[in-house]
């Protein structure tokens, strides 16, 4: 018998001062059985980083050609591809082609470091790529606050997020850039 995905609902109170945009969020997302309680924090943040009322999640991780999350105009053309964790280069090169900007959120501590070190210059060639680390001490602080009906209070300003569950505990997440332009 298959698992099956867990629903997780989440809200997210969004202030981002970079970009002076100002929403509340409820998502559905489905975590698939595959899919660790960090893996979907930072999902989580991605959608805080970018949110915009069109981006939304990919079909998830049985999926390859869609993104983690996404954001389209009204013509369907893709403004944003954002993908988590360290995902193939062929797979950034394509997803530089098909979208106007690429989002790739770096974790996984020793791993997201291996990961760049063998892809830096290749990716360096694309203008339209953003590379973000996410330090592993914060991802893991980041999954404590990990529950299946989570509200978050978020602020964004100068590229660093401070949340705020709604049991009080704050949490500062500071991505370093490592390519592209940290412009939202």
């Amino acid at each position: 018998m298959a698992l099956k995905a867990t629903v997780v609902r989440a809200e997210l109170q969004i202030s981002d001062m970079d970009r002076h945009y100002y929403a509340t969020h409820p998502l559905t997302l489905a975590q698939h059985p595959s899919e660790t309680d960090e893996r979907l924090v930072v999902r989580l943040l991605a959608f805080a980083l970018y949110a915009d009322e069109r981006l939304e999640f990919g079909r998830g991780l049985s999926t390859d050609e869609d993104p983690d999350l996404w954001q389209r105009d009204y013509t369907g053309e893709i403004e944003r591809w954002i993908d988590l964790g360290q995902p193939d280069e062929s797979r950034v090169r394509k997803a530089c082609g098909r979208a106007r900007e690429v989002v790739v959120l770096n974790y996984g501590g020793r791993a997201a470091d291996l990961w760049w070190e063998k892809n830096a210059r290749a990716l360096a060639r694309h203008d339209n790529l953003v590379v973000l680390d996410l330090p592993d001490d914060q991802v893991q602080a980041l999954a404590a606050l990990y529950s299946r009906g989570l509200r978050w209070t978020v602020m964004v300003q100068d590229g660093e997020v401070s949340l705020l569950d709604a049991e009080g505990r704050e949490l500062v997440v500071r991505p370093v850039l490592r390519t592209g332009t940290a412009a939202a």
